[in-house]
């Protein structure tokens, strides 16, 4: 007997979702590329040689890279073709500005909800960090303060932050984290978790907020290299 509530076979429908599917796993891949730094700001995307080495016709990677151009990513110019988004200064320090309104008060919410376990957590993932290659670093990085962040049980928020961190670490992730700089992260990570483990969300608010302050100067310390 036929199941009258079962749909029947679409195939125009099955080659949109494998379509839609190529398209998503191109814009994760330039995604990545981009936010690691593999492709710094300014660096121009030759649709020809990226369809080829992804091996993926034209048509996917034209949405994609629509997709990422929406997202901010990918700047899309008449006639000249599309170029990895660079960061302006003044997108640098709005990125930050936000960021020191948001994630203290995210950590200040999650502070009284932080289990034993969180914390080791955390505290694992900044010895991990000691010798991780710079793009690994940046994702470890946010690993950390995300740990820390989602007991506050503010999703929404939080989708918010990843995305300004990411954003606003590009510049980071392209280049070397130099030993100086890994060293006062460990210091200031580890700070924030023994302030979150004495359960005093007020000092680790603000340990936090000079934390931002300290990588918000060494973002606009490098973009002034370039």
């Amino acid at each position: 007997m036929t199941d009258q509530s079962l749909p029947s076979s679409n195939p125009s429908r099955t080659r949109g979702l494998v379509r839609s599917t190529i398209v998503e796993m191109v814009a994760a891949d330039l995604r990545r590329r981009i936010l690691s730094g593999q492709l710094a700001p300014g660096t121009p995307l030759r649709q020809e040689a990226l369809a080829e080495e992804l091996g993926v016709s034209r048509i996917p990677l034209r949405e994609a890279i629509r997709l990422l151009s929406s997202e901010g990513l990918v700047d899309l110019r008449p006639h000249r073709g599309a170029y990895v988004t660079p960061l302006s200064m003044e997108e640098v320090r709005e990125f930050f500005d936000l960021r020191v309104q948001l994630e203290p008060w995210l950590l200040r919410l999650a502070v009284p909800h932080l289990t034993e376990v969180e914390l080791k957590q955390a505290e694992a993932l900044v010895d991990i960090m000691d010798d991780a290659a710079a793009d690994e670093w940046s994702r470890l990085n946010w690993r950390f303060h995300e740990t820390l962040y989602r007991p506050a049980n503010r999703p929404f928020a939080l989708n918010i932050v990843r995305t300004l961190h990411e954003k606003s670490e590009r510049y980071l992730n392209h280049r070397t984290i130099s030993v100086p700089q890994r060293i006062q992260a460990r210091r200031e990570h580890m700070e924030l978790v023994a302030l979150c483990r004495r359960g005093d969300a007020d000092a680790a608010a603000q340990a936090l907020d000079r934390h931002i302050a300290d990588t918000t100067s060494q973002v606009i310390m490098l973009k002034g290299e370039d």
